[in-house]
């Protein structure tokens, strides 16, 4: 290990400038750090467990930049690299706090901490350095459809809007262009939450409830994560919160009155915008009956609340707000329908990673239901939801690793099948549908069992519906 002075925090652009930096793996965040730290003046080696040979395409994208690169090191490498460092710019996914961050590499980072060096975060960075405005968007589900529509609405009523974060575009390239007029709307997951050390100028909570696990160990840690935003924001900024959510109201409890906005679906006591008499209400006045939101499930009544709160606050109308809501066409992979094969509907709701996200998946339709489900466990239980198949579906096609323990919980209630791939398993559906039914892949589970990411399986399924012959079997 090297010793070096501690050199003091990262605030502005220039603090770069001369800083020895290593940019941790080369998915989309790790680019685009590497990208505007080198355009900034540091001193960049940017490493990846993986070979060159599997990076063609991610190296391509720095342009020619005078970016080391460290691709393919042992870990005893990789770990003397990160002593020479002075500043370290994290994956989202690597903390030296996480159960599921290699030892070599929580021994590394605890290391560098100990030493002076700085971890940052690609979010972290940009929250830093940029002079916008933002409206930072949180929760275990719906932070992706909410993001996108309080964007939109916000365009929509005339503000300057950039959408980014956890969504899966990084902004950090795009810190010093925004100005103090630009709003940006940050989708914030609970790997970045951690990683903020200031608030935003509001926060948006969709729901708190349990997720992931198998990286923080209890639901109390998962929502201690969470509550960061809130607890960073509420000082100076607002805080919307979701008073049908158990968690949200226990978060609420703990802040100060006057500094939160609720909203809920049943009754205006309190709330800033609910839904009354299939009116969608905002400070007291209706704004759009519920018929004309495109946005299929009461759970996504509730992400357009939280959305049309979020934009008042800013400072948009509540024409436009209506306006924008009418025409929002929905986020790929949330109850996205992918249009009819021989008089059966099919739907994509593939981010539906939990058993509670998937339950209100289930409870979106009012047509008998084929459902296609499972995949990787991360420490959740399945009781209620296969309680949720066996009320509302016709039969189950079962994938992946939790197959075995939801087939267990659903017993002889409904019939089950096993698949051993997506184009199996859509098969599988299309033969047990009827007419007028829903096929709906709400896996409940995460996806890296078989696929990359939640997308990837989305993507495999919406290709194997695709495939389907329009006639009857």
């Amino acid at each position: 290990m090297v010793t070096t002075p501690r050199r003091p925090a990262v605030r502005t652009a220039a603090d770069l400038r001369g800083r020895r930096t290593v940019v941790l793996g080369l998915a989309r965040s790790g680019i685009a750090a590497s990208r505007f730290l080198s355009d900034s003046g540091a001193s960049v080696t940017a490493y990846d467990r993986r070979p060159a040979s599997e990076l063609a395409d991610a190296i391509a994208t720095l342009g020619g930049r005078s970016i080391q690169l460290a691709l393919g090191l042992d870990p005893v490498a990789a770990a003397e690299l990160l002593g020479r460092a002075d500043l370290l710019v994290t994956s989202p996914s690597v903390s030296a706090r996480f159960p599921t961050t290699d030892a070599w590499l929580r021994d590394a980072l605890l290391a560098a901490e100990a030493r002076g060096a700085e971890i940052v975060s690609e979010v972290e960075l940009f929250l830093r350095l940029t002079s916008a405005r933002i409206v930072g968007v949180t929760g275990t589900k719906g932070k992706t459809t909410t993001s996108s529509l309080l964007a939109a609405i916000l365009e929509a009523g005339g503000v300057p809007t950039v959408l980014g974060g956890n969504i899966g575009t990084p902004l950090v390239e795009h810190s010093l262009e925004l100005g103090p007029r630009d709003w940006v709307v940050l989708e914030l997951s609970e790997l970045q939450l951690p990683t903020i050390s200031r608030g935003v100028d509001v926060a948006v909570y969709t729901n708190i409830g349990e997720d992931h696990l198998d990286r923080h160990g209890t639901v109390q840690a998962y929502r201690s994560v969470k509550a960061r935003l809130a607890e960073l924001s509420v000082g100076s900024g607002r805080v919307v919160l979701n008073r049908d959510d158990p968690g949200c109201r226990e978060l609420g409890g703990r802040l100060p009155g006057d500094r939160l906005a609720w909203y809920g679906l049943a009754g205006d006591d309190g709330l800033r915008a609910w839904v009354d008499d299939e009116w969608i209400s905002m400070a007291g006045e209706r704004l759009l009956r519920t018929s004309q939101v495109p946005l299929p499930g009461r759970h996504m009544l509730s992400n357009v609340l939280a959305a049309a709160l979020a934009a008042t606050l800013v400072g948009v109308e509540p024409e436009r707000i209506a306006a924008a809501i009418q025409s929002f066409p929905g986020v790929p992979h949330r109850l996205e329908a992918l249009g009819e094969r021989a008089g059966v509907r099919w739907v994509n709701d593939s981010q539906a990673t939990i058993p509670a996200a998937a339950i209100a998946a289930l409870e979106a339709f009012d047509a008998p239901l084929v459902l296609i489900a499972g995949g990787k466990d991360k420490g959740l239980e399945y009781a209620a939801f296969a309680d949720a198949i066996a009320a509302r579906a016709r039969a189950a096609v079962l994938i992946g690793e939790t197959a075995d323990e939801i087939a267990a919980l659903i017993g002889d209630r409904v019939p089950v099948e096993r698949a051993e791939s997506i184009d199996e398993a859509v098969r599988a559906a299309a033969r047990l549908a009827r007419p007028g039914d829903v096929a709906l892949l709400a896996p409940a589970a995460a996806s890296f069992d078989m696929f990359v990411d939640y997308a990837a399986r989305g993507d495999a399924f919406r290709a194997a519906v695709a495939s389907l012959s329009e006639e009857p079997a």
